[in-house]
C-alpha cells in the first residue's frame, strides 16, 4: 500500500501493477468502501481492474488521485445561490423510473450481467451480516433485468429551490438509501422463493399459513373426524373396563323332568334331543335315558329308525337301539343318565350322574337309578 491518501482511494485494492480483478473481488472492495465511506468505484474503475490496466488516477494512469468528497458549508442568506458541483468520484443517487439505485448497483448492472434470485438472496444476507442496507425494489429489479415499473414524474423544482439546498455528501445520500429500503415493506426483507416447511414459505406460494378455510364443507369433517375419534376411545375403554367385570357361563340345567311314564311307548323317542340332548329308550321291562354323545371324540349321533341303530356323522361309529356300540371306532356304549321318579309321578333325569360301561370291565348299566321298571 502507498501513503495514508492512496489507502484512502484504494481502499483493500491491491497497488499498481496488479493481476486482473474477478467480480467478487471488486464486489468486495465496493462494500468495503460503502461502509468506510469512501468513494465507489466508478465504471471506468471498475473496467481498467478487470483488464488489469491502472485506475485513471493511478500511476501511470491520466489522471491524479482524487481526494474524498467534502460537505459544503452552508450557504449564508446574504451569499449568492449556487449549485454546488459534487465531486466526480462521490456516490450518486441516480433518480428514474427504476427508483433510487446506488452508484454500487448502477455498477453491477452497467456490466451486463443478470443476476439470479438466489444470487440476490445471497447479497441481501450478506448485507444483512455486515449491517448494510438491503437492496430496494428498484435495486432488484435492475439486477433481475426485468422491466422496471414507471414511477411517477416529479414536481419540477425551481432554480432558487436547487440553489438553496446543499448537496449531500457520500454519507447522507447512503443514509437516505438505507432510509428508503426501510420503508420499502417486506419484499425488502426477503427475496426469492422460500424454501419449503419455513413460515414464509405458503404466504410466499399465496396460500394461507393458518390451516384450511373455516367453512361449513371443513367444518362437517373436522366434526366427523371427532367423532370417529370419540367412538373409537368410547369403544376402547368399555372393552378396557369390560375386562375387569365378572364372566358368567349360563349352562343349562343338569337335572330335568320329561314327562310321565305312560308317555312313552317302545322304541326310541327323540323329541328331548334338541333341547336336552337326551333318548328316552324304553324296552317291555325297563325305562331308561341314553345320553346323546359319541364315545369316540364326542359328536352327537343320529337315529335311524330305518335302520334301528345310532350313527355318528363325525367317524361313522355305531349303535343299536340301546345304545351299546357295535361299528366304528367306537370304545364303548353310550352312557345312560341317572332316572328316578319324582313325587308328582313324573321321570326326573339328572344328567350330572351318567352310569357306563367301561370295556373290558363290568356294566353299569343294571345299578339303581340307571332305569325305571316299566
Amino acid at each position: 500500500m502507498a501513503d495514508e491518501s492512496a489507502k484512502g482511494v484504494l481502499g483493500h485494492l491491491p497497488p499498481w501493477p496488479r493481476k486482473e480483478l474477478n467480480n467478487s473481488v471488486i464486489a468486495m472492495e465496493q462494500a468495503y468502501r460503502q461502509r468506510k465511506g469512501l468513494p465507489p468505484l466508478s465504471d471506468a474503475d471498475i473496467e481498467a481492474l478487470k483488464a488489469g490496466q491502472p485506475m485513471s488516477w493511478e500511476a501511470g494512469g491520466s489522471g491524479a488521485v482524487s481526494a474524498a468528497p467534502a460537505v459544503p458549508a452552508a450557504a449564508s442568506p446574504a451569499a449568492p445561490a449556487a449549485v454546488a458541483t459534487p465531486p466526480a468520484a462521490a456516490p450518486t443517487v441516480t433518480a428514474s423510473s427504476n427508483g433510487n439505485i446506488s452508484a454500487e448497483v448502477a455498477g453491477w448492472v452497467a456490466q451486463g450481467k443478470k443476476w439470479s434470485k438466489s444470487a440476490i438472496a445471497a447479497e441481501q444476507a450478506r448485507r444483512g451480516r455486515k449491517s448494510l442496507p438491503p437492496l430496494n425494489d428498484a435495486e432488484i429489479t435492475a439486477l433481475l433485468g426485468e422491466p422496471a415499473e414507471a414511477a411517477p414524474a416529479a414536481a419540477p423544482a425551481t432554480a432558487a429551490a436547487v440553489a438553496a439546498t446543499p448537496r449531500p455528501s457520500a454519507p447522507a445520500v447512503l443514509a437516505s438509501s438505507a432510509a428508503s429500503v426501510a420503508r420499502s415493506g417486506a419484499s425488502t426483507r426477503y427475496v426469492g422463493t422460500p424454501a419449503v416447511g419455513t413460515s414464509k414459505a405458503a404466504a410466499a406460494g399465496g396460500l394461507a399459513a393458518i390451516g384450511p378455510e373455516d367453512n361449513e364443507v371443513n367444518q362437517a369433517r373436522r366434526r366427523m373426524v371427532w367423532a370417529s375419534v370419540g367412538a373409537f376411545l368410547t369403544a376402547w375403554f368399555l372393552a378396557f373396563f369390560r375386562f375387569f367385570l365378572p364372566r358368567t357361563l349360563f349352562e343349562p340345567a343338569t337335572s330335568f323332568k320329561i314327562g310321565y311314564p305312560e308317555e312313552y311307548g317302545l322304541g326310541v323317542d327323540t323329541k328331548w334331543q334338541q333341547k336336552f340332548r337326551i333318548w328316552v329308550d324304553r324296552t317291555p321291562d325297563r325305562i331308561f335315558v341314553i345320553y346323546a354323545r359319541c364315545t369316540h371324540l364326542g359328536c352327537t349321533p343320529d337315529w335311524k329308525p330305518s335302520e334301528n341303530k345310532f350313527k355318528c356323522p363325525c367317524h361313522g361309529s355305531g349303535y343299536d337301539s340301546e345304545g351299546v356300540n357295535f361299528e366304528g371306532p367306537a370304545p364303548r356304549p353310550m352312557d345312560r343318565a341317572h332316572v328316578e321318579v319324582a313325587a308328582d309321578g313324573q321321570i326326573l333325569v339328572d344328567v350330572s350322574r351318567l352310569y357306563q360301561w367301561p370295556k373290558g370291565q363290568p356294566s353299569q348299566f343294571n345299578d339303581d337309578g340307571a332305569y325305571l321298571r316299566a
